[in-house]
């Protein structure tokens, strides 16, 4: 059995930026332990197989896995695998018409629309495929200690850290500054006793920034899932321009912001996030970029 792949750098207009993806574009067939095999093999954050669709209507059943397990939902396999597929112009031998695809995943579909330049796909914008939830709050000082800092330089003016979703869970806490946010190093081991899998993803933290073109810099942790550092969240900066569009005083808001991930790690990476807020509660929330494609292979199963 010979698998067809791709590779391609996501939330980047340039190749060796983002967040490097694995995308098996044949995976019908696979085991899920041949799933998280070859996701283990190409050791980045998270690697996606596309499978035909359970309902015609859609574009694909997408399953995505990083080096430890599978994962309901996730911004960057979205986008990086939408841009994929939109350039061949196929999945599974059925042409995709237009520029708006839909995947089938654990947390539900996930619509995405693809944006072209001069004809050529070049970038893609995902809907949460869940509205916004909020959790358990966590002392700010338990959150510090995970994240190597002084509880004093976690801001908690605007929010006290907090579990929140729109298809996966992770701690948002929101830091004093963007040095503060460049000296966290999270300890798996306070994360594992506080925030074990099955309770977060991970952290995610963020502080306000004016600089390579971005609003906001963030960070996000998930040691325990195989992801020491993420360069670029799809799924978590989605859940934060949410929560920031709830934590707003107006009724009905449209909000945008530019979020800048994976600076402190050499992988600079740039989303573009926004949310719609109607009567109160927070009614939609999208992430997109550009994509860089890298690499083309196959891997031999016999």
């Amino acid at each position: 059995m010979k698998l067809e792949f791709a590779t391609v750098d996501v939330f980047t207009d340039r190749r060796f930026g983002g967040n490097p993806l694995a995308v098996v574009t044949n995976a019908q067939g696979l085991t899920d332990a041949q799933m998280q095999a070859i996701a283990a093999e190409f050791n980045l954050a998270e690697t996606t197989f596309v499978l035909s669709p359970k309902d015609a209507t859609n574009t694909a059943e997408v399953r995505i896995f990083t080096p430890k397990a599978e994962m309901p939902f996730a911004g960057h396999p979205n986008v990086g695998t939408a841009f994929v597929l939109a350039r061949a112009g196929e999945s599974h031998g059925r042409a995709i018409p237009g520029d708006r695809l839909v995947f089938e995943e654990k947390a539900g579909l996930v619509p995405l629309d693809i944006t072209r330049e001069q004809g050529t796909v070049v970038a893609a914008r995902l809907a949460a495929p869940q509205m916004l939830t909020l959790g358990d709050e966590i002392p700010a000082d338990v959150v510090a200690a995970i994240c190597g800092l002084a509880a004093d330089q976690i801001e908690t003016r605007t929010h006290r850290p907090i579990i929140a979703s729109c298809g996966n869970n992770f701690v948002f806490a929101e830091v004093k500054s963007r040095a503060a946010l460049a000296q966290a190093a999270v300890r798996s081991d306070l994360l594992a006793k506080h925030v074990p899998m099955a309770r977060a993803v991970g952290v995610h933290l963020y502080a306000p920034a004016n600089e390579h073109g971005v609003e906001i810099q963030s960070r996000m942790f998930a040691p325990l899932f195989g992801v020491p550092e993420d360069p670029a969240t799809g799924s978590a900066n989605v859940v934060l321009i949410g929560l920031l569009a709830h934590l707003r005083p107006e009724a009905d808001l449209a909000l945008s912001k530019t979020i800048g991930q994976g600076f402190d790690m050499g992988r600079p990476s740039i989303l573009e996030a926004s949310a719609e807020k109607a009567g109160g509660t927070v009614t939609a929330t999208y992430i997109g970029g550009r994509c860089a494609p890298m690499l083309r292979g196959t891997i031999d199963l016999d």
